[in-house]
């Protein structure tokens, strides 16, 4: 096998990547990126038939290249992120590689520099940029591994509702990808139960603007990771049907049955928390939150923007809620179909540097590594609150190679 020297490589031919490439580039700094399939990879593979894109098409944009579209108020398919994504590349001009798995990083002592054993060959690198992003690896939990007779999918592998059996379906998990499915199956005509856990339930357009519009006027997108706070989890918004602000008791009026997180099974009985209420309260507070935080900034900026009172009118709490289902008996509510909107888990485990905590995730300041040379991208609040948006990323690639151009830090192939 061969071995290859590269002053600068990154690893992950995604939207993080792609940005990293381009800021190299404007610096003169030679690089190489590896892809281990096809640019942007998971919006060819893991993504479903009818997802939308979270973001409103005037917010997507790379560095000096935004989404081209007809609508900026609509929400793009994932047809049209991917020809987005590799039309950066060619504008760009990325010096990518794909189809090149990177098997295992590691320090070459006598060199001082990185090692990356591929399925072609070895680099040898000066800097190493790790942008393979934090959906790695699909979390599926284990309680129903024994249940032959049940089509199970994690949300990544899904497609569409003609990919399920005829019969009920139970989706586990209500962030952005379970809610979107749960209303894409309720409007195919099927049955569905949806395992609510903890959110933060966002407003889609609150007094005229789109929420990413607000977080940008509040400033919000641009928290440093040392403020954030201790709430982990995602904002819960959507682009399909035109987007709309997520309401669960607005899904149970419509039909789904809204179930507490699962954490049992046996047989065919599963076991669900009696926390639901206290999961749509937690998303409630988050929501009021917000509608509070922008009314306190229309009234010290003065805006001129419409009043919308009825953003806070409440709906009441539906059947499933008051008495909740705490067992749930698949075969007598003719449950089929299990998708699995679980999240994903990183997996750097072919990093064979001291850069990981006993969790398996990176340590780093803003992306910078104690090992020099070593970087990471893409990662949800990297450096700040928009580190892992399409429109933010850019931001991170630009510091990261001003880093590695800088001649303070500037390291060579062998140095």
């Amino acid at each position: 096998m061969t071995r290859e020297r590269v002053e600068t490589l990154i690893i992950g031919g995604g939207q993080a990547g792609l940005a990293m490439s381009h800021m190299l580039s404007q610096r003169g700094c030679r690089h190489l990126v590896l892809e281990r399939g096809r640019i942007a990879e998971r919006w060819r593979t893991e993504r479903w038939d009818g997802l939308r894109f979270q973001f409103p098409n005037w917010s997507v944009k790379l560095p000096n290249f935004p989404l081209s579209h007809a609508d900026p108020e609509a929400f793009a398919t994932s047809r049209e992120i991917l020809d987005f994504l590799t039309a950066y590349a060619d504008y760009i001009a990325a010096p990518i590689r794909c189809g090149v798995t990177v098997r295992s990083l590691h320090a070459d002592r006598e060199s001082s520099s990185f090692l990356a054993d591929t399925t072609e060959g070895t680099f040898e690198a000066a800097n190493v940029v790790v942008a393979t992003g934090p959906y790695q690896q699909p979390v599926v939990p284990d309680l129903l591994q024994d249940s032959a007779d049940l089509f199970q999918v994690h949300a990544s592998k899904y497609h569409n509702p003609d990919q399920l059996p005829a019969g009920a379906v139970l989706i586990v998990g209500s962030g952005a990808s379970g809610a979107q499915i749960a209303e894409e199956l309720l409007d195919a005509g099927r049955r569905v139960f949806l395992s609510v856990g903890r959110h933060r339930r966002m407003p889609r357009r609150y007094r005229g603007r789109d929420l990413i519009w607000w977080l940008a006027a509040l400033g919000l997108d641009q928290t440093p990771v040392e403020k954030r706070g201790p709430e982990k989890a995602l904002p819960l918004i959507t682009g399909a049907y035109g987007g709309h602000t997520i309401d669960f008791r607005a899904f149970a009026e419509r039909g789904i049955v809204l179930l507490g997180h699962l954490r049992g099974a046996r047989d065919t009985q599963l076991e669900f928390a009696p926390d639901l209420m206290e999961s749509l309260l937690s998303g409630d507070a988050a929501y009021a939150a917000f509608l509070d935080a922008v009314d306190a900034h229309v009234r010290r900026q003065g805006l001129d923007v419409p009043e919308e009172p009825g953003a806070r009118t409440a709906r009441p709490d539906p059947a499933c809620v008051q008495n909740p289902l705490h067992c749930l008996d698949l075969r007598a509510s003719d449950v089929k179909s299990v998708i699995w909107a679980t999240g994903y888990r990183c997996d750097f485990s072919w990093i064979a540097l001291p850069v990981l905590n006993d969790s398996g995730e990176p340590v780093h300041h803003h992306g910078i590594c104690d090992v020099p040379g070593l970087y990471f991208i893409g990662l949800p609040w990297l450096s700040k609150m928009n580190s892992s948006f399409l429109a933010g990323v850019g931001g991170d690639a630009a510091r990261l190679a001003d880093r590695i151009a800088a001649p303070a830090y500037r390291l060579k192939v062998g140095t």
